[in-house]
C-alpha cells in the first residue's frame, strides 16, 4: 500500500503545473549540457561568451550556432515526434509494445531510400524527401488495408507486420544487388543527428508540431478509445474516424523524423512507459510529458554518442540501440511475470 500511494503522489505531481514545470527545468539544462560539449572543447565561461555572441569568441559562436543548435533542434524534435508516435500507437492498438517500427514506417522509409540509391546514386540530397514519402506511403498503405478489413485493433498491427516484411525482403533484395548501395543506406538506416541545415527542418518540424497539437486536441476522444471500442462507441465516439485520425498523426511524426535523423529505433517505445510512470494514463497530459522526456531521451543519448568517446562520435541511433534493448527485453520478462501471475 505504501508503494501504491507513492506512486501515486509522484504521478499526480507530474500531472500538475509545478511538476510539468520541473521536467521542462531538466529539460532546458539538457539542452545546456547538449551546446557545451562536444568534440570542441570549451568550458563554461567561453561557453556563455560564445552563446551571447560576445567580441573575441566567434569561433565559439559559430560552433554553437552553425554545429549545435541544428543539432539540439533536430533532438528536440525527433524526441517530440517519435514519443508522441509511440503513445499514439499504443493507445489505439492497446499494445503496450506498439511504436512506430510495427507499423511499418521505418522499413517505408528505409525501402524508399534504398531504392532511389539503387537507381539514382548521387541523389544524396533528396534521400530526407524521400524517405518521408516512402514513410508516408507505407502507411496510406496500411490504413487502407486495415480500412478494406475492420480497422480493428488487430487488423491495423498484422497489416504493418505483413507491410513491413515486404518492405525489408525488398531491402535485402537491393542490398544483395549492389553492396555499394548497402554502404550509403547504411549510414541512414543508423540514425543521427548531423545535418546542420537548419533550412531543412521548417517543414518536418511544421508536420511534427501539428501531428502533436492535433493530437493533444483529440486526446480526450483518444482517451475513451482505450477504454475498448465498445465502450468508446457507447460514448459516441467513432472509434473508426478517432483511430484512422491517430494513425495519420502517428505516421506523419514519425515520417517527418525519418526524413531528418535516419532510422532512430526505441524512443517510441521507450518513452511512453516512463511518462506512464510518472502521471498516469490520461492521454492529453501523457502526450505532453512524453514529448518533454523524449526530448531529454535523444538529447542524452546524442550528448553519450558525442561525449564517451571524444573526439570519435558513435551515432545517436547506435546508443539509443543499447539502451531501447534492455529496456524492450525487460518488458517482455514484465509480461511474461505478470501472466503467470
Amino acid at each position: 500500500m505504501k508503494h501504491e500511494t507513492k506512486a501515486g503522489t509522484h504521478r499526480n505531481f507530474f500531472a500538475t503545473a509545478k511538476g510539468f514545470s520541473v521536467l521542462c527545468l531538466l529539460l532546458l539544462c539538457v539542452c545546456l549540457l547538449s551546446l557545451r560539449f562536444g568534440s570542441a572543447g570549451m568550458n563554461w565561461k567561453t561557453f556563455f561568451a560564445g552563446l551571447f555572441g560576445k567580441e573575441g569568441y566567434e569561433a565559439q559562436t559559430l560552433i554553437l550556432y552553425s554545429l549545435r543548435l541544428p543539432r539540439l533542434l533536430q533532438g528536440v524534435l525527433a524526441g517530440i515526434g517519435l514519443s508522441v508516435s509511440g503513445v499514439l500507437l499504443q493507445s489505439v492498438t492497446g499494445n503496450d509494445l506498439a511504436s512506430p517500427n510495427i507499423i511499418g514506417v521505418n522499413a517505408g522509409a528505409g525501402f524508399a531510400v534504398i531504392l532511389i540509391l539503387s537507381y539514382f546514386p548521387g541523389a544524396v540530397v533528396g534521400l530526407p524527401f524521400t524517405a518521408f514519402c516512402g514513410a508516408f506511403l507505407t502507411t496510406l498503405l496500411i490504413m487502407a488495408v486495415a480500412r478494406r478489413v475492420d480497422a480493428s485493433k488487430a487488423t491495423v498491427i498484422l497489416a504493418g507486420i505483413a507491410v513491413q516484411a515486404v518492405l525489408n525482403a525488398g531491402i535485402s533484395f537491393f542490398s544483395l544487388l549492389d553492396t555499394d548501395v548497402l554502404v550509403s543506406y547504411n549510414y541512414f538506416s543508423v540514425g543521427g543527428l548531423s545535418n546542420t541545415d537548419t533550412a531543412l527542418l521548417w517543414l518536418p518540424g511544421a508536420i511534427i508540431l501539428l501531428s502533436f497539437a492535433v493530437s493533444v486536441g483529440f486526446s480526450g476522444k483518444i482517451h475513451l478509445l482505450c477504454l475498448g471500442d465498445s465502450m468508446a462507441l457507447s460514448l459516441g465516439v467513432r472509434v473508426g474516424v478517432v483511430r484512422m485520425l491517430c494513425l495519420v498523426c502517428a505516421s506523419a511524426s514519425a515520417a517527418a523524423v525519418v526524413s531528418f535523423a535516419g532510422l532512430l529505433g526505441f524512443v517510441g517505445l521507450i518513452v511512453p512507459h516512463i511518462s506512464r510512470k510518472l502521471v498516469g494514463t490520461k492521454t492529453g497530459v501523457l502526450l505532453a510529458v512524453s514529448a518533454v522526456v523524449g526530448s531529454m531521451l535523444v538529447l542524452t543519448a546524442d550528448l553519450i554518442g558525442r561525449v564517451a568517446f571524444a573526439p570519435s562520435e558513435i551515432p545517436v541511433g547506435i546508443v539509443m540501440s543499447l539502451i531501447g534493448a534492455p529496456f524492450f527485453f525487460f518488458l517482455l520478462l514484465k509480461r511474461r511475470l505478470v501472466r503467470s501471475c
